[in-house]
């Protein structure tokens, strides 16, 4: 099915909310179970994000866990938001790190399509942030459902992932 990203983002964002915590749960180890058969190479940086219970995202922190527990030397990048600039920043973390939630809600992807364009909540922070990560930079979301056909209204800046991994698969674009 194609889709406009308006009424993608209405749609999963529905979708997401009405699992229920417990199915939640599963979904998050199929998630992390399609995470570990990927064949990464040492990775020396990760960029993660914290998920925001409100939003029902997936818990990212089950796969940063399993690439620390691979990498014991991995560094942990989470963006930091400037709301005045509209920009995102990786900032690289420790154990002593303080974090806050931000003004905005960010999340990689509710829904991308078979090209591995996403639709995220339209404040574009990472489709500003990503083209200036390394040529060799792998992008991974991680989705609760399946990709659309396709996001029909993609814009010139939109930049797409290299995989997406669902409960049930992993897709590369």
């Amino acid at each position: 099915m194609n889709m406009l990203k308006s009424e993608a983002r209405k749609i999963y964002r529905e979708r997401r909310n009405a699992i229920a915590p417990a199915e939640r749960e599963k979904l998050d180890d199929l998630l992390l179970i399609q995470f570990q058969k990927l064949n990464l190479p040492f990775l020396h940086t990760v960029m993660s994000y914290f998920p925001i219970e409100e939003n029902k995202e997936p818990n990212t922190n089950l796969f940063t866990e399993f690439l620390e527990f691979r990498n014991p030397a991995l560094n942990l990048a989470y963006p930091k938001i400037n709301a005045e600039t509209r920009t995102l920043q990786a900032v690289l973390t420790n154990a002593d790190t303080a974090f806050q939630k931000g003004i905005y809600v960010l999340v990689p992807l509710l829904i991308c399509d078979h090209k591995g364009f996403r639709v995220g909540y339209g404040k574009g922070f990472y489709d500003r942030y990503l083209p200036y990560c390394r040529d060799n930079c792998i992008k991974i979301g991680f989705s609760y459902f399946d990709p659309v056909a396709e996001i029909t209204d993609k814009n010139d800046f939109d930049v797409p992932l290299d995989l997406c991994i669902t409960p049930d698969n992993v897709y590369v674009f």
